[in-house]
């Protein structure tokens, strides 16, 4: 009985030195970590990530003040009063234009490879979406990833509320004051102001313009007319 027991104790000891013996060591990879953080600091473009990567979950107040001082600066336009919470992520922010007081939401997205323009008070709301480029795909005698992108610019007008969750694809344009509902995906068109959009993919279900009567409709056509 011992002697099986001593060696189920054995076979422990052998199995966790086998265990160690096969992690890396720890000191190439501290040293290739540092060096890379050296070289990144000695990049414009890399510190910048770095200094948003720091801000970009602050909570509260003190986070919209010193994500709105980090982001501004690398922007291609920004006006007053940028609002964004937290969990925000981008792709080539240097092609992203925000008017005044747009309100950008939690864990939103916006990938600018096309150019995304951004209205006065515009709001996205939590894990928008916003993309403007895609995998070109017409050809078949290659794989996709070789086929390289497609890029359309998307424009967000003044006064636009984006849902929650909602995808913008590349092409689209909301004219002033559209309202698209939550989780819909929003296909390369131009889409006239104040219309309300909804579904996969999304269509006009609705405007927020008050409708005119019969009779004052058929009165402003004969006016236009004259």
């Amino acid at each position: 009985m011992q002697v099986i027991l001593s060696l189920s104790k054995g076979d422990v000891r052998t199995r966790k030195q086998t265990t160690n013996d096969q992690k890396p060591p720890r000191g190439p990879i501290l040293a290739m970590l540092i060096k890379e953080l050296i070289r990144a600091l000695f990049n414009k473009q890399q510190r910048f990530r770095f200094r948003y990567h720091c801000v970009r979950n602050l909570p509260g107040e003190y986070g919209f003040i010193l994500r709105r001082r980090v982001i501004s600066k690398w922007m291609g336009a920004v006006g007053r009063n940028l609002k964004v919470h937290e969990g925000f992520r981008f792709r080539n922010i240097e092609l992203i234009k925000c008017g005044d007081n747009v309100n950008i939401g939690v864990d939103a997205f916006i990938q600018a490879g096309g150019g995304v323009e951004i209205g006065d008070y515009a709001i996205l709301g939590p894990g928008v979406k916003i993309w403007t480029q895609n995998h070109a795909s017409s050809r078949t005698d290659i794989p996709i990833q070789q086929q390289g992108a497609e890029y359309k610019p998307v424009t967000i007008g003044r006064d636009v509320w984006v849902g929650a969750n909602a995808f913008i694809m590349p092409g689209v344009i909301l004219g002033e004051g559209c309202v698209v509902s939550a989780g819909a995906v929003v296909g390369a068109k131009n889409y006239p102001p104040y219309k309300i959009l909804a579904g996969n993919p999304a269509r006009v279900i609705g405007t927020r313009q008050p409708e005119q009567p019969a009779d004052k409709a058929a009165e402003n056509a004969s006016s236009s007319e004259q």
